[in-house]
């Protein structure tokens, strides 16, 4: 067989159409563009075996996809538009409202400016009455206390009032000052007794030590401390007043009871 014969036989001069457009389907599909076409396998197959109705039926399936997709998109773009125009008439409200209100505030602030000029003038007029007739009144009664005041005859007896007055004063003063609770000073006084030797009688000679008494003078608890070889001395404590009792009238009272008492020393002293 020739290689005219083999090329009367083939039918791929025949279905050129067909492949050219499977070529561009697949191009375009690399490219990232869909279609929906039918696949590439079915675009090669020969059409010797595809009958007319069977062509026929794949068209308008082609036709009804593509319409039904175009539906779609016209359904999505209708919504969209229908929901701008509820936002356009929405801010066109809000848009009125806002013009309204400034319209109101700048009546209002026009009112308000013609009725300023027609009251100041009255409140003016009405300050300056005030202020210029007060002086009038006040110089008045200034010159009325003047002449009251004005006393030829009356010095010596306003004197005599201020002096009387003085020393009324200064009576009163000191005698809020003597009544007044003078502090009274205090301290408490730790005193040593000690006696002639251990036979001397320590109740004896606390009795003795004990009858001293005069104002501002208050004995306090007393003990027995021994100091050696059997002798005791008397340790007792008493609270004075310092204004009227002090320690060497203490010393000297006690010292008085030869017979009991050697010597008086002052162990402690402190302040109340």
């Amino acid at each position: 067989m020739s290689g005219l014969q083999c090329l009367m036989q083939d039918s791929v001069w025949f279905d050129k159409p067909r492949y050219d457009e499977a070529e561009r389907r697949f191009y375009e599909g690399m490219n990232g563009i869909t279609h929906s076409a039918q696949p590439l396998k079915t675009a090669l197959q020969p059409g010797r075996g595809q009958s007319r109705p069977q062509k026929q039926q794949q068209r308008r399936n082609r036709t009804t996809s593509s319409s039904s997709t175009g539906g779609g998109d016209q359904t999505d773009l209708v919504s969209r538009m229908k929901s701008l125009e509820m936002e356009n008439q929405s801010l066109h409200k809000a848009v009125n409202d806002l013009r309204s209100m400034m319209s109101k505030m700048e009546s209002r602030l026009t009112v308000l400016e013609k009725a300023k000029p027609t009251a100041s003038p009255s409140y003016a007029q009405a300050a300056k009455t005030v202020v210029v007739q007060a002086p009038k009144k006040v110089e008045v009664k200034e010159e009325e206390e003047d002449d009251d005041d004005l006393d030829l005859f009356g010095d010596d007896d306003d004197d005599e009032e201020a002096e009387r007055l003085k020393a009324e004063r200064v009576k009163a003063y000191t005698e809020k000052k003597a009544k007044k609770p003078v502090l009274i000073a205090k301290s408490s006084i730790l005193l040593d007794v000690k006696p002639w030797d251990d036979e001397t009688d320590m109740a004896k000679l606390e009795e003795c030590v004990r009858s001293v008494q005069t104002d501002g003078l208050l004995w306090g608890a007393s003990k027995l401390v021994p100091v050696g070889y059997g002798i005791k001395k008397l340790q007792i404590n008493c609270v004075v007043e310092d204004d009227k009792v002090g320690t060497d009238y203490l010393e000297e009272e006690i010292t008085q009871f030869e017979d009991y008492v050697q010597s008086v020393d002052v162990a402690a002293f402190n302040k109340i």
